[in-house]
Parts: structure tokens; C-alpha cells; sequence
């Protein structure tokens, strides 16, 4: 079997924040790849925004380097399981993995997310443990974690002889050694590991071809650009092909251009081979597991899986008493056309129209994949109203069934029993209970992800922030018949249009927790609190004090209040409730009752009461 030596395919997987886009940085840095007038941002490959602010990769990134005359294709991962559909279908296109694990936390929920589809495409594994520099770095204690990894996920005898290099990826330095005394000041180690042991593709470039779209691209001048890997055969500019749809019809068309991927570059090409990875245009309705192929020899590779959505949330157009005040885009068929560009490019991601003209379902794999999609939306310009995520139930062999997510805590001892007790009204179940010294305990979960929406504000209150929790989507088991994870507290409510007053807020703050800020408009139905009992409280914030005299009036601007809780758009799409919507514009997000009108809701609630009976 001939191979082609001189190329390597691989996708570097992590856990959030183990070190995965510093690791590729470093490889391009120190690579013959850039040229050395090239200045190297901290994190190039992650090009986004959001990606940058929060420091995690949300879309999958091809680059490739030269390392002593070899090409190395790096596809570097995302490491949130909301974009594990990324994930999957990355492995389809690589030979090896560079599996990047943190040298104190060790492996964490989404090590074992993306290392179980590595090994369930059997593909070759090398192992890095970064940030060997920490000072509470326990290498020898991580190599151990990972093994026991690998043997509880199935993997084969090859793939359990996985080689490990310890590196910081920050400082540029790696060794096969795990003293942090023996770094030496290059990352050729991770390079020569690559080369060793990661597999070369095959050279059939003599056959007919076989090329499968990965993964989705979007131009204004090229339309749909299709990424993936060149699995058979040869493909040319200019060159007629069959593209094969994932219902087994069949278009041909004329590739117009062929790109291929060095450094931070995306640089045309005029030819691929068997082992390249490339991304091509020429077809509008090109799509994720299709196949191109030669016209004459039509031969369609196995569908690509693809997770589907667990959480949905309702997207409809602003009809606030504030709406078309901040944003661009206010209508439904500007909505409209924006989910649908969206779903041009994900794939995990399902859009579908409800019975209002002026609302539609979006579906995705967990409150940051639609979160991340709000956020962008809003920085576009545009203005929505979203409902509260709820969980998809299915029917799997006639058991109503929920998906349930596993959960690991790493927190102080003296939080476990709050966790324990908060969790088990989430009918969680313990899966585990280690202690990891210097007074941490690491807790594992299962529980269902009705019972994670809104948990993560109650988390950081329960352990006073100093608790981690990270949460992986599992399986769907049967459906638990309990109410789970509903807010506690009631809101308060404002009843009145103008702005706020600090006399007014002064009056509420022993009532809960304050939103708004004296000067702020608010409206009637906006939430503009927390309430400290369990019942929504309707308020006037916008009070103004009866001045008397002009000492009174000068008195009043001596008084102090508390700072109000502005939240995140996380927060307030964790904090809402079924009867509530978040208003989010560009320049603002706020919550609000879905009716408006205090009179109208307490018809609406007593309704809803006597159907339950």
C-alpha cells in the first residue's frame, strides 16, 4: 500500500481552556510555516469576537505547517460540547489526534467527550500534557487519569500505547520528560511524536475520486464553500464533477475554485490528492456528509452522524413598548433570513416556523451554542425577544425520554454538602465522589438538563465562586415526572411606563434584588427585580418623592443605594421563566413578562391554573 510520507492529518482536541489554540499557535510559530516578518497574534486561529472575549473556540479551524519537509494538516477543535457536531465530523477527515490535557486539572467531562470520538473512529492518538510549568502541575498523577480514560472508553491495545509529551504550550517548550526542569525551548518533541506516530494517508490519487464535505463555509462571491478531505483519487479546477446529496440523488457540476490551507491562509490551488484537505465551490446547494465524485464512477461514502439539538428556545420579533428604538433589524423576514444564513454553516443548528408569523423554534446543543448565536445577532444589529431553553423530549421505543447531562464538580469541601442537596432537588444521581487533596472535592453527576438551566448562578452562590463546574450532554434516559429546575423567587414587576427613581428603588431594595438604575426607562411588564419571596411582586420604580421644600429636595440627593445586578445575556436566559421573555437589542437586554398588562396576566395565570386541574 503506497502512502503519501510527507503528510500528516490531525485534529488537536481538549477540554475548554486545557491549552489547545496556545498549543496550535506555537506549532505555526515555531513551524517553517511563517515567514519572519509574520506577527503572531496570542490565539490567531480563534478569528471571531466572542471566540477572543471568552477564550474558546466555537468553530473548527484548518491550518496546515512545514516541519522538515513535511505538511502538517492541523484542524484545531472546539472543546465545548455545545459544538461537539464540529467535533465528529472532524474525525472523519484526520489519521491522529493530539489529545491536550491540563497538567493539574487532568481529565475533565469534555476530555472524555472528544476523546471518545477520536477512539470510536480508531484513530491514532498522541498525547500532550501542557501547562507543565504550574506550579500545582501533577503530570505523573494526569498520564494515570488519561489511561484509565482510554481503558473506560474502549480503546484499543495500539491506542492505549499512546506516546506523551509534556509541554507549555505558553512558553513555547516541550520535552518527553515530565520534570519542568528538563523543558527545552522548542516544540519539535510534539512535532517528531506526530511524525512518528500518526499514520500517513493512503495514495490512491489513481483511483476514481472521493471528496466529502466536513464542514460548511459561507462567501458572498463563492456562495456555499465546502471543506473536507480528498479521501480518493485527484480533483482539478475546471474538472466536471458528481456531487452525491445525502438523499442519493445526484447533480453534476464544474469545480470553479480549490483552495487549500497554510499557515493563517486559505490559498488557492489548482490540484488535490488523495490525503488533501481542501475546500472547494462551484455548488450553491452543496451540504455537510455529501459526496463529490468522479461523473463517470459515482460512488457515495457512508452519512456523516450529526448530534441533534437537545434544547430549544422560541425567537420572535420585538414587540415591546421599546421595540425598533436600538436596533437594524426589527422584522420577522430580516429574522428570518438570518437564521437561515446561519444554517447555511451549522449543521447542529435546526430552524423551524411556529404558528406565528413573527416567531420561529431554534433548536441547538445547549444554552451556549444559542447563546452565542443571540450574541452575534445582537452585534449585527438586530433586535429579537427570546423565550426560556427547553429541553427536547423524545420518544425512544415508546418511552418518553429526556436528555440527561454528566456533570463534574470540583469545589471546597465545605460546599459538597450544599452541591449534594441542591443537585439531588434536580434529581440528579452521584456517579462519583474523589477527594483530590488540599481540601477539593471532585463530584460527578448525572442529571437532567432541565435540571442545569438557571444552576450555574445558584452554583457560584452555593461554592462563593470558588467551585467549577463543567457539563457534557450524556444520553437520553426516560423522562423523570418531577418539576425541575424552576426558579425559586418570584420578580418584581414594574407597573408603570417612565424612568426610575432612586426614591422608588430606595423603597424596594428590602423587597429583593434590584435590575435597573435610577434614570433608566422602564416599562409596564418589565422585570425590573428579583423578588425575595416565591411570588412575582408588582412595583412602581418610577416614584418620584413628594418634594415639600427646596431642603428636602437637596436632602434626597444624599441618599446611597445599592448597586443594581446587571446580568449577562447568559444569566437573564438562565433567570427567565416560562410566562417571560429576554428583549435583547443591541444595546440593551432586558427581561419582561410575556403579557404586559398586571390585570390581563392574572386572568392568564388563573386560567392556566384551573386547566391544570
Amino acid at each position: 500500500m503506497k502512502l503519501r510520507e510527507n503528510i500528516r492529518n490531525i485534529a488537536i482536541i481538549a477540554h475548554v481552556d486545557h491549552g489547545k489554540t496556545s498549543l496550535v499557535n506555537e506549532l505555526l510559530a515555531q513551524s517553517d510555516t511563517l515567514d519572519s516578518h509574520t506577527d503572531l497574534d496570542d490565539r490567531a486561529m480563534d478569528n471571531n469576537d466572542i471566540e477572543r472575549e471568552r477564550g474558546i473556540t466555537i468553530l473548527a479551524k484548518n491550518t496546515a505547517v512545514d516541519y522538515k519537509n513535511n505538511r502538517i494538516n492541523i484542524l484545531d477543535t472546539p472543546g465545548h460540547a455545545d459544538f461537539g457536531g464540529e467535533v465528529e465530523r472532524i474525525m472523519k477527515m484526520v489519521d491522529g489526534v493530539v489529545l491536550v490535557v491540563d497538567s493539574y486539572e487532568g481529565t475533565m467531562p469534555q476530555t472524555r467527550f472528544v476523546l471518545k470520538k477520536a477512539l470510536d473512529q480508531g484513530l491514532v492518538p498522541v498525547v500532550v500534557i501542557n501547562k507543565i510549568d504550574k506550579p500545582t502541575a501533577r503530570p505523573a498523577e494526569v498520564v494515570d487519569e488519561v489511561l484509565e480514560l482510554f481503558i473506560e472508553l474502549g480503546a484499543d491495545d495500539e491506542q492505549i500505547e499512546f506516546p506523551v509529551v509534556y509541554a507549555s504550550a505558553l512558553n513555547g517548550t516541550s520535552s518527553t520528560s515530565d520534570d519542568p526542569a528538563d523543558q527545552e525551548d522548542t516544540m519539535d518533541h510534539v512535532f517528531d511524536s506526530v511524525l512518528e506516530h500518526i499514520p500517513a494517508p493512503v495514495d490512491n490519487s489513481d483511483e476514481p475520486l472521493q471528496f466529502q464535505v466536513s464542514l460548511l463555509d459561507y462567501s458572498d462571491y463563492l456562495g456555499r464553500i465546502g471543506i473536507g478531505r480528498v479521501f480518493r483519487g485527484t480533483i482539478k479546477v475546471g474538472d466536471t464533477v458528481s456531487l452525491i446529496k445525502t438523499d442519493g440523488t445526484s447533480k453534476n457540476f464544474r469545480v470553479t475554485k480549490l483552495f487549500g490551507f497554510f499557515g493563517l491562509n486559505r490559498v488557492e490551488i489548482n490540484e488535490a490528492k488523495a490525503g488533501d484537505l481542501i475546500a472547494l465551490s462551484g455548488m450553491d446547494d452543496i451540504f455537510v456528509g455529501e459526496t463529490v465524485t468522479d461523473a463517470a464512477h459515482p460512488e457515495a461514502m457512508p452519512a456523516l452522524h450529526i448530534d441533534e439539538p437537545t434544547l430549544q428556545m422560541t425567537f420572535r420579533t420585538n414587540n415591546s413598548p421599546f421595540a425598533g428604538r436600538e436596533g437594524k433589524f426589527v422584522t420577522a423576514r430580516q429574522i428570518e433570513e438570518r437564521l437561515a444564513r446561519e444554517i447555511q454553516t451549522d449543521v447542529s443548528l435546526l430552524v423551524e416556523p411556529t404558528d406565528s408569523p413573527d416567531a420561529f423554534f431554534v433548536a441547538g446543543r445547549g444554552e451556549l451554542h444559542l447563546s452565542i448565536l443571540i450574541e452575534n445577532m445582537r452585534r449585527e444589529g438586530f433586535e429579537l425577544q427570546v423565550s426560556r431553553p427547553q429541553v427536547i423530549i423524545r420518544d425512544i421505543d415508546g418511552v418518553k425520554s429526556e436528555p440527561f447531562e454528566r456533570v463534574q464538580i470540583d469545589t471546597p469541601d465545605e460546599y459538597v454538602g450544599s452541591i449534594i442537596e441542591a443537585l439531588g432537588q434536580r434529581k440528579a444521581e452521584m456517579a462519583d465522589m474523589v477527594s483530590t487533596g488540599n481540601g477539593q472535592t471532585r463530584l460527578v453527576f448525572l442529571v437532567p438538563a432541565r435540571g442545569l438551566i438557571g444552576f450555574s448562578t445558584e452554583f457560584m452562590t452555593l461554592t462563593h465562586g470558588y467551585g467549577i463546574i463543567n457539563h457534557t450532554f450524556d444520553e437520553y434516559r426516560p423522562y423523570v415526572n418531577a418539576p425541575i429546575g424552576r426558579r425559586r423567587n418570584g420578580t418584581l414587576v414594574s407597573m408603570d411606563n417612565g424612568q426610575a427613581t432612586t426614591y422608588s428603588i430606595m423603597n424596594l431594595e428590602d423587597r429583593g434584588t434590584i435590575f435597573v438604575q435610577p434614570g433608566q426607562e422602564v416599562y409596564e411588564g418589565m422585570i425590573v427585580g428579583e423578588n425575595n419571596r416565591e411570588n412575582d411582586l408588582t412595583v412602581n420604580v418610577t416614584k418620584a418623592k413628594a418634594l415639600t421644600n427646596v431642603r428636602s429636595a437637596n436632602k434626597d440627593q444624599t441618599s446611597v443605594i445599592k448597586q443594581p445586578r446587571i446580568m449577562t445575556l447568559e444569566e437573564s436566559i438562565e433567570f427567565m421563566d416560562e410566562d417571560e421573555y429576554c428583549e435583547i437589542t443591541p444595546e440593551s437586554i432586558r427581561l419582561r413578562k410575556q403579557i404586559l398588562n398586571k390585570s390581563e396576566r392574572e386572568k392568564a395565570a388563573k386560567k392556566s391554573k384551573q386547566s391544570e386541574q
